[in-house]
């Protein structure tokens, strides 16, 4: 479990090809602070893009933290290091990817009965059609699964609309 000592500091996670959100989630059932920074889409039927395809930031306490669950968790493929050791980042640059990001457009919320892609966890790649908003960073959705259609909450930046000719099957079926 990582501390928040002085000590700590952000490190650069290299993770397995498209499997960023993967990695993301299994580190924080470890509970460790993640940082994925994401592009927020902007409509026309684009999707959230990860600043850093392929990488995310963990903070950890060099000499606290267990750096071994890290190395074998799913979706990781190393820690990224200079000679064989981990080089840390810098708090600004995260500040400032932070304040960069949130100050960029938002993306435009979701209709109910609006076709939706999932682009993350376990779910990705699948069609949806979108319920509501489950608070500011989750969403209910409802996906066909088992030939039964399941409402299902997952994090509202792994959505992502689709252009509305290819929504008009289902758009009866929401009502």
């Amino acid at each position: 479990m990582t501390s928040l000592s002085s000590n700590s500091h952000w490190y650069l996670i290299q993770t397995k090809p498209r499997q960023e959100s993967r990695a993301e989630d299994n580190l924080r059932r470890q509970h460790f602070e993640c940082y994925q920074p994401i592009k927020p889409c902007t409509g026309n039927g684009k999707t959230d893009e990860a600043l850093f395809p392929g990488y995310l930031f963990i903070r950890l306490d060099r000499q606290l933290d267990n750096w071994y669950p890290i190395r074998s968790t799913r979706g990781v493929a190393r820690v990224v290091s200079f000679g064989s050791e981990p080089t840390p980042v810098r708090d600004e640059l995260i500040e400032q990817l932070r304040q960069r990001l949130a100050s960029a457009p938002q993306a435009p919320q979701f209709a109910p009965g609006e076709k939706v892609q999932v682009h993350g966890g376990s779910f990705m790649d699948l069609e949806a059609i979108f319920v509501s908003a489950d608070g500011e960073k989750r969403s209910v959705i409802l996906l066909n699964l088992l030939q039964r259609e399941q409402k299902v909450r997952v994090p509202t930046r792994y959505l992502c609309s689709i252009p509305a000719q290819s929504a008009l099957s289902l758009a009866c079926r929401a009502d």
